[in-house]
């Protein structure tokens, strides 16, 4: 039976050993069996440009995923929050392909929206004007044009004041803002909707317009968490990796 899988938010990184293990086993055990594979943003812990491909850490990884490519699973990524500067040369190395946020693709039958999830975060004003730097070209090019000893560096006091930031958040401001999600739901025709980012994975409904529209919200990889979307043409289904 055809079958496909999403996944987000794994935040692959060599001080994250144990989430490593977790998907190798899951590009081994899991991956090969389906027909689509979508990794829907946060792959990486970071991503501080393809010039750092050759590292060993990263090569394990593109050698999984390249591996899946190879035994005829079709690779989709998205760019997350933390690896947004994943760009054609990772791609070419996992014979995978990139998709823009959002993507709109039919899922056996079922109009469905793809997205990482932090663009309907809007609540959170700091968050959103950050995004808007980074995602910026100039600010991209500047940023690339440092060594990658100088990125790293970077990356990391970034990530530390991301965190302290967000520790000092209410919860509802770093979750999705639900007149947000409805309007994009009826910007797409009223679509399914799956998304990660938020680390709060759950299946919702928003009713639009008299439409019933489900969200899923796919699971992160911290600590001992891990799991998948599973989709076929008789349903869907969240599973855990255990």
């Amino acid at each position: 039976m055809p079958k496909t899988l999403f996944i987000s938010d794994l935040h692959l990184a060599e001080s994250h050993p144990r989430t490593t293990d977790a998907f190798l086993r899951f590009t081994r055990d899991i991956a090969p069996s389906a027909d689509a594979l979508y990794i829907l943003g946060d792959l990486f812990e970071y991503w501080v440009g393809d010039d750092s491909l050759d590292l060993p850490f990263h090569h394990t990884i593109i050698d999984a995923l390249a591996s899946i490519a190879a035994n005829g699973t079709a690779l989709f990524f998205m760019h997350g929050n933390r690896d947004f500067l994943l760009g054609q040369a990772f791609c070419d190395a996992c014979h995978g392909i990139l998709l823009a946020d959002p993507t709109l693709i039919d899922l056996y039958g079922n109009p469905t929206l793809l997205m990482h999830g932090d663009t309907l975060c809007t609540d959170d004003v700091e968050y959103m004007n950050f995004r808007a730097m980074v995602r910026d070209q100039s600010w991209q090019a500047h940023f690339l044009a440092k060594t990658l000893q100088e990125r790293q560096t970077i990356v990391q006091e970034l990530r530390d004041k991301s965190e302290e930031a967000t520790k000092a958040k209410p919860m509802e401001i770093t979750d999705v803002a639900a007149p947000t999600v409805e309007a994009t739901l009826q910007r797409f025709g009223y679509p399914r909707l799956i998304h990660g980012h938020t680390h709060r994975p759950a299946t919702h409904i928003h009713w639009v317009d008299g439409h019933a529209c489900q969200r899923w919200v796919l699971t992160d990889w911290y600590e001992d968490r891990s799991g998948y979307l599973e989709v076929t043409p008789n349903g869907w289904s969240a599973r855990s990796l255990d």
